[in-house]
């Protein structure tokens, strides 16, 4: 049985028939550090007092947010090795032999299914490995303490598969590269949740971390504009392409929204969800019969493989 809770169970207990303290948690008093961390995360992230009382009453750390440690973790290593072998941390995508990498997305190379997945562990340079960790963590972390590594994982991934074939459709010729189209699935999902909620977000000074959140994610989006239309260091194969980052804000405000207002309610309850899953599939399938067959349609000369 599943242990999330139906839309009749959370109705009965809006209507009082769980009974829960009439003082908020942020009236509670004499709490461990580790208590306040957990009602820290609970006022971040969950918009209804009631989901907040749930959540600090039944969280227990296990299993702990592993999913997006996990994959920072492997995202630090890879750019790290990366950079040791190619002598070179910042704008580590000049390097001529940067684009060899088998994890790198490349048009070419499209064929070979992996990369839309593997290009998420290969960065453009330290400037681009640093904000999307920093978003990473300060964002991820506290959405996989609340809603579960599944839940998280799944609007993550989709964000980075969803930013691949966005490339792949509308920037044909350009490579891909970074974790970008995942980061900005879960903080854009999350911006949205604050703003469509904001009433019920008791998190403390929401609009200037809202303003910092958004100028961070509008200079790493600049940084990968211009080093898109930047003279290439590999002729003619361009740098790589930006547009992975609004597939991934494309899946945060719909699947990402529709997760994060549905603390433990199921999701196959919620009619939004059916519906942004069918837009979903219906991209990911027109993607890859674009992918079969425009390119040969279209007469589209591609830059050689790396």
């Amino acid at each position: 049985m599943s242990n999330k809770r139906s839309n009749s169970f959370r109705q009965a207990i809006l209507q009082g028939n769980r009974r829960l303290s009439s003082k908020a948690l942020l009236e509670e008093k004499g709490l461990s550090l580790s208590q306040r961390l957990i009602r820290h995360v609970a006022y971040e992230t969950l918009p209804r007092e009631i989901d907040r009382k749930w959540y600090y009453d039944s969280y227990t750390c296990c299993p702990p947010p592993w999913f997006m440690v996990t994959v920072t973790l492997l995202e630090v290593a890879f750019f790290l090795y990366n950079g040791v072998s190619l002598g070179q941390f910042v704008l580590q995508v000049t390097h001529p032999r940067y684009l060899k990498n088998s994890l790198v997305y490349h048009p070419q190379l499209r064929a070979q299914a992996w990369r839309y997945l593997t290009y998420i562990f290969m960065h453009a340079g330290i400037e681009h490995l640093g904000l999307n960790v920093v978003l990473q963590l300060l964002v991820g972390v506290p959405l996989e303490m609340v809603h579960g590594a599944t839940r998280i994982g799944l609007v993550y991934m989709a964000g980075v598969v969803a930013g691949s074939l966005a490339v792949s459709v509308a920037d044909m010729t350009a490579p891909v590269v970074g974790s970008s189209g995942g980061v900005y699935a879960l903080v854009s999902a999350h911006l949205a949740n604050i703003v469509m909620n904001w009433s019920g977000m008791k998190c403390q000074f929401k609009l200037l971390r809202m303003a910092v959140a958004l100028i961070c994610m509008s200079m790493e989006f600049g940084r990968a504009v211009w080093l898109r239309f930047h003279p290439s260091a590999y002729p003619p194969c361009p740098h790589p392409s930006f547009v992975a980052h609004l597939g991934g804000v494309a899946v945060g405000i719909t699947l990402g929204v529709v997760v994060l207002r549905n603390y433990e309610q199921r999701l196959q309850d919620q009619s939004l969800w059916w519906i942004f899953v069918a837009m979903y599939t219906v991209f990911v399938l027109f993607a890859v019969f674009w992918n079969i067959f425009a390119y040969t349609l279209l007469d589209l000369k591609l830059p050689p493989p790396p």
